[in-house]
This record gives C-alpha cells, sequence and structure tokens, in this order.
C-alpha cells in the first residue's frame, strides 16, 4: 500500500556545477518557515551527489501543463545525460529555473541532513533568496505527473 496522505507536488531542482547541469524532479519537499524548504533527494540521484552546503541553486514548482518536464527531468541521470537541453530554461547564476513554472525560487543550500532510516537520502534544508510566483498559473501535482 502507497501513502498518499498529502497532495504533493512537482518541483525540479536545478544547478549548475562543475561544467555540468543537473536537475531531476522532487515530489517531496515542504515550505518549513517562511523562507525555508526542505526537499528529499533520493540516494541514487547524481544531482544529490554533487550538492554542497553553500550552493546556490534552482528549485522550480511546475505547472499543470509542464508534465511533460516532470518526465524529462525525472528520468535518466544527469552524470549522463543532458536533461536541461530539453527543457526551456534559464539561469540565475548556478541555479537552473524552468521557464513558465508556478513558482520559480533561488535558493541557498543550508544543510544537508540524513535522516534514520532514510540515512542514504539527502534532506535538503534550503534558505529562498529570491522567488517569483505567475498568479495565472496552477500547480502540477504529483498525481498527475
Amino acid at each position: 500500500m502507497t501513502l498518499h496522505a498529502f497532495n504533493a507536488g512537482c518541483n525540479i531542482v536545478g544547478i549548475r556545477k562543475n561544467d555540468r547541469r543537473y536537475g531531476m524532479c522532487c515530489a517531496w519537499a515542504q515550505m518549513i518557515d517562511y523562507d525555508r524548504l526542505t526537499m528529499l533527494l533520493g540516494s541514487q540521484s547524481d544531482t544529490a551527489k554533487v550538492l554542497t552546503v553553500g550552493d546556490i541553486l534552482g528549485v522550480s514548482a511546475l505547472a499543470k501543463d509542464q508534465r511533460q518536464i516532470a518526465e524529462i527531468l525525472g528520468s535518466g541521470h544527469s552524470g549522463s545525460i543532458d536533461k536541461w537541453g530539453r527543457v526551456a530554461h534559464h539561469s540565475e547564476g548556478t541555479a537552473l529555473l524552468v521557464d513558465g513554472a508556478k513558482t520559480q525560487m533561488v535558493c541557498r543550500l543550508r544543510d544537508i541532513l540524513h535522516l534514520p532510516g532514510i540515512e542514504n537520502d539527502s534532506l535538503l534544508v534550503l534558505e529562498v533568496l529570491s522567488s517569483q510566483q505567475n498568479p495565472d498559473r496552477v500547480f502540477l501535482s504529483a498525481e498527475e505527473a
């Protein structure tokens, strides 16, 4: 049985690091304060493996009509393919942001936690440095992606 206790969204994490573009789709994200987010990235993620505290990365909460972007950035591994080559995006420094997303945030990675029972996964604590939200767009749900 899979528990569906909350309506999870489709959030894209994006960063340019070591002359490479990394990105992935993450449904496990939550605001924990007005300017703080947490995101759980799986141990198999090439993106999670390159992140270090202090990195500046992009978080884009996808809009309802951006399902194809969730599929592109949610498939394969950034270490072996350039997922961003098929996605309209822009950068703000090292942060990669999806064009047309419901919300675009530039964030600083404040901490990486490894919790008992899921210690191989990375729980990111992010500080939102800047954000833009499109009020005319509707969030894409993980259930729809």
